[in-house]
């Protein structure tokens, strides 16, 4: 037997990334007392300056968004009482089709092998027993987040070890919620064309393809709060208009897909330590 606390890794693309889909599960284990380490992988320099000055518009100076963005990621941390940050500060690629894409020293642009390696060491470093990333498309197709995901499954394949692997997902019965609500919010926001509608139907799952499901309701403030400690995206992050009592009621729950296991516990399951403790 070994003393070494169950731990979770969830690998991100960016600052703020890491409360969106997990800041829940972060905060419940935390709580419970497990390990919880957040590799957050890019820089973040493509995301809003000071006054919402977006990436490209004059002034708009990545360096230091990038440090902002580094102490604001630092408070979200701390709000989910995260045991361990670690940034592999590659440069933020931005959105698909940006000039940023191509810049040499870009998260995109980043053989995969390389990331590996770094991301393999921190791995046998922490020897975590749960990983979470995002799925094969980064969720939603952006760059980093798809490079994100595939820097861990390669991580996964060098090192001696085999923790439990999920990708986040959400429910479409979810996602209909969501935009339910997002109308609510925004009355004035246009129906979406056949090709947007489409296309967000294809983000997450059916609802019975979801393996885990996690209650994180008791920790849906903290969540907020480290969504709030973004600031300087707030302009982007629309969960921030609605409140802490409607934020709880709409993201109470987190969602998975199992997608390597060798405990053999049953899904679909409400925890991502089952056949672990």
């Amino acid at each position: 037997m070994t003393d070494r606390p169950l731990t979770l890794m969830a690998v991100h693309a960016h600052p703020d990334d890491e409360a969106t889909s997990t800041g829940g599960v972060l905060a419940r284990y935390a709580a419970e007392g497990i390990r919880t380490v957040l590799v957050t992988c890019t820089d973040g320099g493509c995301g809003d300056g000071p006054g919402g000055i977006k990436p490209g518009e004059p002034g708009h100076d990545p360096a230091a968004v990038a440090k902002m963005r580094r102490q604001e990621l630092e408070t979200s941390s701390e709000v989910l009482k995260i045991s361990d940050l670690e940034t592999l500060d590659y440069a933020d690629s931005g959105m698909i089709g940006w000039p940023s894409n191509e810049a040499p020293d870009s998260f995109w642009q980043t053989p995969v092998e390389v990331g590996a390696a770094r991301l393999a060491e921190l791995m046998r470093h922490y020897r975590p027993d749960v990983v979470v990333t995002y799925d094969e498309n980064g969720f939603y197709g952006h760059p980093d987040h798809i490079q994100a995901n595939r820097i861990t499954m390669a991580a996964l394949e060098i090192i001696d070890f085999t923790p439990k692997v999920y990708w986040t997902t959400m429910p479409h019965s979810g996602m209909q919620r969501f935009g339910e609500i997002m109308r609510e919010f925004n009355e004035d926001m246009p129906e979406p064309d056949p090709a947007e509608a489409a296309a967000l139907a294809d983000i997450g799952l059916p609802d019975d393809q979801i393996t885990t499901w996690v209650d994180t309701a008791a920790f849906s403030d903290q969540k907020f709060d480290s969504l709030a400690a973004h600031a300087s995206q707030g302009e982007n992050i629309f969960f921030l208009k609605m409140g802490k009592e409607r934020f709880g009621d709409l993201m109470g729950l987190e969602t998975f897909v199992r997608v390597k296991d060798t405990t053999g516990a049953d899904v679909p399951e409400t925890d991502l330590f089952a056949g672990l403790r």
